[in-house]
């Protein structure tokens, strides 16, 4: 019903900034409205965790290591869900995925979602 790709991952040094994409592709009848959006991360070694939120009424979601630092927006005309990253620290890097779901909003919890893309590297040096 939905399809996700991550975009805008890369290397960037600690203080850094990145914004990274997920275009979505939704099976008529279902549209941007019908789903909720969120963004994980999942450094090696450890298990996946829920970044940010945002529900079909817009409210976010943050998970408390990225709150000041990091904004969820989507635009619901291009089906584009964003992560904002700024002043980037070494601990952020991960694989980022984006996910979806229609039933349940703003939760950071992976068993929440049923539709995840592929994910986009961001690594950030000291």
């Amino acid at each position: 019903q939905v399809q996700l790709e991550e975009s805008g991952g890369g290397s960037v040094q600690s203080g850094g900034s990145l914004r990274l994409s997920c275009p979505a592709s939704y099976t008529y009848p279902y549209n941007t409205y019908t789903y909720c959006m969120a963004w994980f991360r999942q450094a090696p070694g450890k298990e996946r965790e829920g970044v940010a939120a945002i529900g079909k009424d817009g409210r976010t979601t943050y998970a408390d290591s990225v709150k000041g630092r990091f904004t969820i927006s989507q635009d619901k005309d291009k089906n584009t869900l964003y992560l904002q990253m700024n002043t980037l620290e070494p601990e952020d890097s991960a694989m980022y995925y984006c996910a979806a779901d229609s039933l349940w909003c703003g939760y950071l919890s992976v068993g929440k979602y049923r539709y995840w893309g592929q994910g986009t590297q961001v690594t950030v040096s000291s």
